[in-house]
């Protein structure tokens, strides 16, 4: 379920070489701070992927809702032991 997700957050993914530098920079709309920069494409793509990864769990660790990525939804229940 949760590769599935992110999977299909990371076919949404938008990149653009920067003039300046020449460097890749990635983002995923609707997703607010996912964002890589790096040297390569490839780079900034797994780069990317770990940023994807580490907002989510931060979200589910706060209790905040994530964002829906077509069919793709992520429900999370908390259970009190």
């Amino acid at each position: 379920m949760i590769t599935e997700y992110l999977q299909a957050a990371m076919r949404k993914a938008k990149y653009e070489i920067l003039e300046g530098d020449q460097s890749f920079y990635g983002e995923i709309p609707g997703f607010p701070g996912v964002w890589a920069n790096a040297s390569t494409l490839e780079g900034c793509r797994e780069e990317l992927a770990e940023v994807l990864e580490e907002w989510l769990l931060f979200r589910i660790s706060l209790g905040l809702d994530v964002p829906a990525v077509g069919s793709q939804k992520l429900v999370v229940d908390f259970v009190l032991v």
